[in-house]
C-alpha cells in the first residue's frame, strides 16, 4: 500500500499555464488580482528558502499512519527517510527521483520534469503555471489544487499553505480511484547544513525495478 501510494504521488505531471479556476461544477473563471499577488507571494517565499530539514507524517484512507524526516536542498535535491520498520525512502539528488528501499536493495527511477514536487525544488518556483485548477481559502490557509490526466485517469494535488508564514504545510493526493494520500510536515527548520552524504546515491548498488509491476 505504500509503495503504491508513493508511486502515485510521484507520477503527478504539471499541466497547462493556468487561464482560470473553478470549483466542482462551476465554469472557469479567472484569478483574481488579489489571488495571483497571494500566489506570486508565496512562490517567492518559497524560492528564497535554500534548505530545510523536518519530519513528516503520511496518512492514507485507511488511517494508516507513518513518520518520517526529510530532507530539503534548491536546486533539484530532496530526501524523504521513513521511520523504521520501514526501509523505504525518496531521494532526488538533481537529476531523477528515486524510490529506493534499502533493505531490499531495490529502486524506481522516474524524471525531473515528471514528479509534481519539483516546483518546489526548483531555484524560481512559479506555481501561477504549475497546473492550478481551483483555489479555496480560509481564514488561515490557502489550497490550491493542481491537476493532471495521465493513463492512469485524473489526479489531483492539493497543496496546502499557512497564509500568515506562507510555509507548505500539507499536500492531499487524490488518486484516480478517488483514494487519499494526505502528506503533513512539521517541526521544520530552515537554513540548515546539511552534509552532502545525505544526497549521495550509488545507483550500482540497488537492482532497478519496473515500477509498473
Amino acid at each position: 500500500m505504500l509503495r503504491r501510494s508513493l508511486l502515485a504521488l510521484l507520477a503527478v505531471t504539471a499541466a497547462l499555464p493556468v487561464t482560470g479556476v473553478c470549483a466542482e461544477g462551476e465554469a472557469p473563471r479567472k484569478l483574481t488580482q488579489d489571488e495571483i499577488d497571494l500566489i506570486n507571494a508565496i512562490s517567492a517565499y518559497n524560492s528564497a528558502i535554500t534548505t530545510m530539514a523536518g519530519k513528516f507524517l503520511q496518512v492514507d484512507t485507511q488511517g494508516q499512519r507513518i513518520e518520517g524526516v526529510f530532507y530539503l536542498q534548491r536546486p533539484g535535491k530532496i530526501r524523504f527517510k521513513y521511520n523504521p520498520p520501514s526501509r523505504e525512502e525518496i531521494l532526488s539528488i538533481g537529476q531523477g527521483f528515486y524510490v529506493i528501499d534499502r533493505k531490499e536493495k531495490t529502486q524506481y527511477a522516474y524524471p525531473q520534469d515528471k514528479v509534481p514536487l519539483r516546483q518546489f525544488l526548483d531555484a524560481k518556483i512559479d506555481l501561477i503555471n504549475a497546473g492550478l485548477v481551483a483555489i479555496n481559502q480560509t481564514a488561515n490557509y490557502l489550497t490550491l489544487t493542481l491537476q493532471d490526466e495521465t493513463p492512469a485517469g485524473t489526479i489531483k494535488v492539493d497543496l496546502v499553505f499557512d497564509k500568515q508564514s506562507e510555509d507548505l504545510v500539507q499536500w492531499v493526493l487524490t488518486n484516480p480511484d478517488g483514494t487519499d494520500l494526505t502528506f503533513s510536515l512539521y517541526d521544520v527548520q530552515k537554513g540548515v547544513d546539511i552534509p552532502a552524504a545525505y544526497f549521495y546515491l550509488n545507483i550500482n548498488d540497488y537492482n532497478k525495478v519496473d515500477p509498473g509491476n
